[in-house]
C-alpha cells in the first residue's frame, strides 16, 4: 500500500499520521504535485494528493475517503474514531472544523501565491479569512486542555494539529498562535507525540512505515 504526496499537505499528513499511529504499514512516496507533475500524473492524472495505491492496484484520492477505506481495511484505523455518540459527534465535529480549516488556508493561500494582484477579489478573500478565523475559534474552543478530543488519540484530533500547522506554515502573518492560546497548546502537545515527529509537515520527508511504543 502506497500513500502518494507531501507532508507539508495538511491532507496527506494527516492519513500519515493516523496510519503510523494505528501501526498500518505503508509506503509513503513524497511527490510533489508541482515539481513532479509527470510523475504524480502517472499514478493519479487527477493530480490530487492524497492518493493511495491499495494492495489490489485501486487507486483512491481525498483523504476523507482514503481514511473511509481504511477504516473498512484496518480496525485499527476505525478505532481512531468513536463508534458511538456522543463522543462520534463530537469527533466528527472537530474533524469537520479540521478540515474547513484547511481547505480555507489553502484557498487564501493560493490567491497569495497564484493568482495575480489584479485577479483578486477583495470580497472574496474576506470572506475566506472570515470562515479561517471562525474554523480556528472554534477548534481552540473544542480543544481539551488535557487528554484528546474522545478520550484517546483519533483522526479528529490528528486533523486539528494538522490543520493549525498548515494555516501557521502557509499563512504566518495573519494565523498567530496567541489568538488560539488553547488549540496551540493543544496542538504542540500532539507534536511532540513520536506519531507526529515521525511525519512532520515538511517538504520531501518520508515518513515511516511504523513508529514504535
Amino acid at each position: 500500500m502506497q500513500l502518494i504526496g507531501m507532508l507539508d499537505s495538511p491532507y496527506v499528513r494527516r492519513v500519515a499520521v493516523a496510519l503510523i499511529v494505528a501501526k498500518v504499514a505503508f509506503e509513503h512516496r513524497p511527490i510533489s504535485l508541482f515539481r513532479h507533475i509527470d510523475a504524480f500524473s502517472r499514478i493519479n492524472p487527477l493530480l490530487k494528493a492524497p492518493t493511495l495505491v491499495a494492495d489490489d492496484g485501486t487507486v483512491l484520492m481525498d483523504s476523507g475517503v482514503i481514511l473511509d477505506y481504511l477504516e473498512t481495511a484496518f480496525p485499527r484505523i476505525a478505532g481512531l474514531t468513536p463508534p458511538t455518540p456522543p463522543a462520534r459527534q463530537r469527533a466528527l465535529r472537530v474533524t469537520g472544523l479540521a478540515l474547513t480549516v484547511m481547505e480555507k488556508a489553502v484557498q487564501r493561500h493560493y490567491e497569495r501565491a497564484l493568482r495575480p494582484p489584479e485577479k483578486r477579489h477583495d470580497p472574496w478573500i474576506e470572506r475566506v479569512m472570515g470562515q479561517l478565523a471562525a474554523g480556528l475559534a472554534a477548534l481552540d474552543a473544542e480543544a481539551p486542555r488535557s487528554g484528546w478530543i474522545a478520550g484517546e488519540l483519533g483522526v479528529a484530533d490528528i486533523s486539528a494539529v494538522c490543520a493549525l500547522g498548515f494555516a501557521q506554515q502557509i499563512l504566518p502573518d495573519v494565523v498567530e498562535a496567541g489568538r488560539y492560546p488553547n488549540l496551540a497548546e493543544f496542538c504542540a502537545r500532539a507534536e511532540a507525540l513520536p506519531a507526529f515527529r515521525a511525519a512532520p509537515a515538511e517538504d520531501g520527508v518520508t515518513a515511516p512505515l511504523a513508529v514504535a511504543d
